[in-house]
């Protein structure tokens, strides 16, 4: 069995280059299919499987076969993966080669374990098969037991609250503000939670689906704070009422052009706006930040912000890291284990034909009215004769260390586990 981890995150490769890799949700059930089916071309048994996961930090492939463990294999599995990644996102796999990390078995369970668990951060686009399910199972539970027994989160920042400071580096009161937020996703939904903290003068909403943008400005309005809703179509009109603008949409193209700002700013008489583009792919073309008075960051100026509050944590990491060695040993354990199930299903096959021959040769006996305790007795020796035919066979012909090798494992398989005995 195989399971490699494929990928690039905010560590690897700057936002321009994970831009060009992530999938939106409508993308992951498509691409999904496609890559299931690339990598079947070149697997030895079963359909692999494979999951996506998909963030403003990280784009990673998980993938599992049921190859055999060996050099070669390995190195085909990780080609095709990084080929299907390169070709599917319409990227030269050696453009991308020197951003990719590549991790396999344990490697790429201990990674899993270590993202969810807040060393980093994941949000899982979609899991299939036995063997990764389990994996992204366990991976949560590993994640809960960790935040629950260290203090890993206690002084983390969020991403909606670094939003609020950097605004806050700008203008002397976020409460003297009028706010933006373009979409209504969780993302932006947080971000408003946060803002709303500072009571803004304004907190509109302008999305794709105004009835959407309506229940977020609807949730807003009942904390008694001054809201809006807009369509995304009105931005070129309105987008100077606005000093901050916090933006996370699904597009795969900006939304917010250049002229769209210079013209916003004209219009600000050149009063400073901040604007905070969360969204990978980005929101806002790249040169609005070079524009005078605009004060434009993306999801990795934001992520400077929170890693400064993880140096207080440290204390907790070695726990965490602790507990997510031993999970993982556990997890390699029963993968392991996995690889003996055919066996398993096997052997107990050919006990139950052994043990049904030797039971219809007792109801034959029973028939012709033998005495039931002789059928019984002649039972137990039958099955005995047969169960142990195999491995007394195997150690009256074996030599050498193949016979002191059975002479060691044969009393283990025979040993009763009834304690009494």
């Amino acid at each position: 069995m195989q399971i490699l981890t494929l990928g690039i995150n905010h560590h690897t490769a700057p936002i321009q280059v994970r831009e060009q890799v992530a999938f939106t949700p409508e993308m992951i059930q498509p691409a999904l299919h496609h890559l299931k089916n690339h990598l079947a071309s070149v697997s030895e048994t079963d359909l692999p499987e494979a999951t996506i996961l998909s963030t403003c930090n990280r784009t990673e492939l998980y993938c599992a076969a049921n190859d055999e463990q060996t050099q070669e294999q390995s190195s085909l599995l990780k080609k095709t993966t990084l080929e299907w990644l390169a070709k599917s996102r319409g990227i030269d796999s050696q453009e991308l080669m020197p951003h990719v990390y590549v991790l396999p078995q344990s490697l790429a369970v201990r990674h899993a374990f270590r993202v969810a668990c807040g060393l980093d951060s994941m949000v899982v686009g979609e899991t299939l098969g036995t063997y990764l399910n389990q994996l992204f199972q366990k991976t949560f539970q590993v994640a809960k037991e960790v935040r629950g027994t260290t203090e890993i989160g206690a002084h983390s920042i969020s991403m909606a609250a670094a939003a609020v400071r950097l605004s806050e580096r700008i203008f002397e009161s976020v409460s003297e503000q009028k706010v933006l937020f373009i979409g209504a996703g969780e993302m932006i939904n947080l971000c408003a939670t946060h803002f709303a903290a500072r009571k803004p003068k304004l907190m509109a909403v302008a999305n794709r689906t105004l009835e959407r943008g309506q229940e977020l400005a609807d949730q807003l309005s009942e904390q008694g704070l001054a809201t809006e809703s807009l369509r995304l179509s009105d931005l070129p009109t309105r987008l100077h009422d606005f000093d901050i603008v916090v933006s996370c949409t699904a597009s795969t193209l900006p939304i917010i052009g250049l002229g769209m700002v210079e013209s916003a700013v004209k219009q600000r008489r050149h009063r400073p706006v901040v604007m905070v583009d969360l969204a990978v792919p980005r929101d806002i073309e790249t040169e609005v930040g070079k524009l005078n008075d605009v004060y434009l960051y993306t999801v990795d100026d934001l992520s400077d912000i929170v890693q400064a509050g993880s140096d207080s944590r440290q204390a907790a990491v070695g726990q965490a890291e602790a507990i997510i060695e031993t999970r993982v040993s556990h997890f390699m354990h029963w993968l392991e284990t996995r690889g003996t199930v055919p066996l398993i299903q096997d052997l107990r096959q050919r006990g139950e034909d052994l043990s049904s021959i030797e039971l219809e040769r007792a109801r034959k006996l029973l028939a012709k009215g033998e005495d039931p305790q002789v059928v019984l007795d002649l039972l137990a020796q039958g099955l005995t004769n047969k169960f142990l035919h195999g491995s007394l066979h195997a150690l009256q012909h074996a030599q050498g260390e193949e016979r002191d090798a059975l002479m060691k494992i044969l009393p283990g398989l025979f040993r009763s586990n009834n304690s009494n005995q």
